[in-house]
């Protein structure tokens, strides 16, 4: 039977995600003269389609199905990611400076294409290095030269994704976060850590690059950076604190309303429906900005009991690949939930002002249907996976 544990935290973060869709969209609902309901029938529908993929799903067999699932979301979303290069703005129209999002003609529906390979880049890293590494012997066992030799076709693979994700697509944050999943996949399969180092320069220069050649991106890290220098020039030299300094920038208004709903959410919050941040002040807060909205409206408690579910959620998921017997199906688990972890984490460093925001849903919680289909295919592979993981009760 598929781990009833992980079902159950999975809907519970799902439901949180559509009340919250209700609650928080009050701006763009009476902007755009949408019924009250828009944006809550809507993601409900989603959400009940992807509870109900997730769960059935989660009765296939996976030694049958699992290479074709992943051969079919990688290659055909790889696909559509490369013809974004071809296609007419009002196919592949750019929304808020990124171009993520394939409208399907004669209706409403607009799909981010990347949410979807995200599933078939994992399985693919999982059968790939399953084969250059866990059945060869340790990475110990090779040279640093030769290791860079291996991991030439992954090197490779995050160029591709460079090209076609972050300058076409304009979509920096998700080629970081596939490449933090790649890292983190590589060292699990047996990789040594100084050719992910190396390798980790080298995606840097290149995520550098990607930026200066962006004047937007420029223009937000100044403007995340100015938001934080103060009380870190005030611990450097003078000559030092004065050369990176930064002024006569508008406020990073994003950051600014956050941090100020957070702090209006105090300990138990304004109360669901109460929240103020929403009404204009903060763009996006059903969206990316979802957290700073529920931390408003549920205080720390209702945030900290989100987190404590993603928790349980990355608990269940890493405790099924630690039963699994083999590795690719192990590697396949950790993947997702290095996806789901990592997803989190640079949104909320994000809100926090810790990192430049970098338009990364979280999981679950964010209004969206690309994300949470995505994820709840994810979660019901896991799932299916999990019947095959030993002593897991």
């Amino acid at each position: 039977m598929p781990d009833i544990k992980l079902f159950i935290y999975t809907t519970m973060l799902i439901t949180v995600g559509t009340i919250m869709s209700y609650s928080l969209s009050t701006y763009p609902t009476i902007l755009y003269h949408y019924d009250s309901l828009h944006f809550f029938s809507r993601e409900f529908g989603v959400a009940f389609a992807g509870i109900l993929i997730m769960w059935s799903i989660s009765y296939f067999d996976m030694d049958k199905v699992l290479k074709k699932i992943g051969i079919f979301f990688l290659l055909l979303f790889s696909i559509i990611i490369i013809a974004f290069t071809f296609l007419p703005e009002s196919i592949a129209p750019t929304i808020s400076g990124a171009r993520r999002w394939l409208k399907i003609p004669i209706s409403p529906i607009a799909i981010a294409p990347v949410e979807f390979f995200k599933i078939g880049f994992i399985w693919f890293l999982s059968w790939s290095l399953t084969r250059k590494y866990a059945e060869k012997e340790t990475s110990k066992s090779f040279k640093f030269v030769e290791e860079l030799f291996l991991m030439l076709p992954y090197a490779v693979l995050f160029i591709i994704i460079l090209i076609f994700v972050a300058f076409i697509q304009n979509d920096l944050g998700q080629t970081v976060l596939l490449g933090v999943i790649m890292a983190s996949m590589i060292l699990l399969s047996g990789g040594s850590f100084r050719v992910i180092a190396f390798s980790g320069i080298l995606a840097v220069i290149g995520i550098a690059f990607s930026i200066f050649l962006r004047p937007h991106r420029i223009n937000r890290i100044k403007t995340w950076w100015s938001g934080i220098q103060d009380p870190i020039l005030a611990l450097l030299p003078k000559d030092v604190a004065n050369f990176i300094k930064t002024e006569n920038l508008p406020e990073p208004y994003q950051i600014l309303n956050a941090t100020q709903a957070i702090q209006n959410g105090g300990f138990t919050g304004q109360g669901i429906g109460e929240g103020v941040v929403k009404l204009g002040f903060l763009s996006d807060v059903h969206t990316d900005m979802v957290l700073a909205g529920i931390s408003e409206e549920t205080g720390l408690i209702g945030l900290g009991i989100c987190f404590f579910l993603f928790f349980l959620i990355v608990f269940r998921i890493f405790k099924i690949a630690n039963r699994m017997q083999e590795t690719p199906h192990f590697l396949f688990c950790m993947g997702v939930g290095l996806m789901i972890s990592f997803s989190l984490i640079i949104n909320a460093l994000g809100i926090a002002a810790i990192i430049p925001l970098k338009g990364i849903a979280v999981p679950f919680l964010t209004y969206g249907g690309s994300s949470l289909l995505a994820n709840c295919i994810a979660i019901g592979l896991v799932l299916a996976l999990s019947k095959k993981a030993k002593n897991l009760y």
